[in-house]
């Protein structure tokens, strides 16, 4: 899409012609053909912008709740975060009274759109067609005034005069591969440190598979989990800091742990239940608050499992009932289970290198019950235990 298409869609013919699009089916059957006909009625180019836009604005739906207003590129869409977890961060920057906030490569507007509903945001951005529809996105949520985009290389931007800014700097290369280092990002990280002489409150969103080695000093680094997936990692500095190194969250509950003093929690083998942590809280190391939480203990040293004689609710790790646990050998566990009429499970590793799919193959196993196979270590041995969700 060129912004001469883009420019049609914003047109009544163009608005009216996406209206249509939204009203039918399209799929690999008649692809082609509404492909053809709208060719035949607006051009090419604008029949290429009318047909991604729907079908973007139909992929769209699992990250906006106004998609079928808004524009995408695929690109842009991908590397876009999802509404649930925009709004969930610009809460912290309205609670900080930051009201004048650039949001630095701002791509289509995923999180401008939620900064503007409490603030004055400058949306800095490279790319031309990008710009356009982060103000169309913003606008699309009713905050277009409060909304200024600004087309300039961050390389070459001076620190702009706000109160705060976020950042999602590119963590792909030229060629989509990811990038996990902060020091390659685009711009590197680095880049930053000069505007936080002027502007010393900042959020910057970063890979959540980051390394430790690699954190700033000074940052809290929050990793935040969606329904159990590890989606996002952000860097707060200066007022929107709240924590003194790290903080797990969970959405959609808004769930959160932060780092605090414990005792060593002991290690010992697996009683009745099984807590498997959330990946949030495993990636913010925080796994011994949950355990101090449940009163739990470790089944090892270097296993994120934790383990407790009572059934206790938390949202921060999944609970299971252990049945029975052995060291692993691939005769004694096919045994076992089809001993007991097992005929499917759920494998479910932490410390193992065995491969799940393989594992399951192998045990070739019938009947209609149904377990969870747990591939891990106990005490630096090689374990597996046997259970069933809590």
């Amino acid at each position: 899409m060129n912004l001469e298409s883009f420019h049609f869609l914003l047109t009544p013919a163009g608005q009216a012609q996406l209206a249509a699009l939204a009203e039918i089916e399209i799929d690999a059957a008649n692809h082609l053909q509404v492909a053809s006909r709208l060719s035949g009625e607006v051009g090419p180019d604008q029949a290429h912008a009318l047909l991604e836009t729907a079908l973007l604005r139909r992929r769209a739906s699992v990250k906006f709740s106004r998609a079928d207003e808004m524009y995408f590129t695929r690109e842009a869409l991908q590397q876009a975060s999802a509404e649930q977890i925009s709004f969930y961060r610009a809460k912290r920057f309205a609670r900080s009274g930051l009201d004048h906030i650039a949001d630095l490569g701002c791509g289509i507007g995923g999180d401008s759109l939620a900064l503007a509903a409490s603030a004055q945001v400058i949306g800095v951005e490279w790319d031309p067609l990008r710009l356009v529809m982060a103000q169309e996105n913003v606008r699309a949520y009713g905050h277009g005034l409060r909304f200024r985009p600004l087309q300039a290389d961050l390389m070459e931007l001076s620190p702009l005069p706000i109160d705060a800014l976020f950042a999602d700097p590119g963590r792909r290369d030229e060629h989509g591969r990811r990038i996990y280092s902060v020091h390659q990002y685009r711009p590197p990280l680095s880049f930053l440190e000069d505007w936080r002489q002027q502007v010393p409150h900042q959020a910057v969103k970063i890979s959540p598979a980051v390394s430790y080695d690699e954190l700033p000093p000074g940052a809290e680094v929050e990793f935040i989990s969606v329904k159990g997936e590890v989606r996002e990692a952000l860097l707060w500095f200066g007022d929107l800091k709240t924590a003194a190194t790290r903080r797990a969250t969970l959405l959609p509950g808004e769930n959160t742990l932060v780092d605090s003093d414990v005792a060593d929690i002991e290690t010992g083998p697996p009683r009745r239940f099984l807590y498997e942590p959330d990946g949030a809280v495993i990636r913010a190391h925080l796994v011994e608050q949950v355990g101090q939480l449940l009163s739990a203990s470790k089944i090892d040293d270097e296993i994120a499992y934790l383990t407790s004689d009572r059934a206790q609710s938390t949202p921060f790790a999944s609970c299971y009932a252990i049945d029975d646990y052995f060291p692993f050998q691939l005769k004694r566990l096919r045994a076992y289970l089809r001993q007991r009429g097992i005929g499917s499970v759920t494998i479910k590793k932490r410390g193992s290198p065995l491969d799940p799919d393989e594992l399951r193959r192998r045990l070739r196993l019938s009947g209609d019950g149904h377990c969870i196979v747990f591939l891990t270590q106990v005490q630096g041995q090689p374990t597996v235990l046997v259970g069933r969700q809590a």
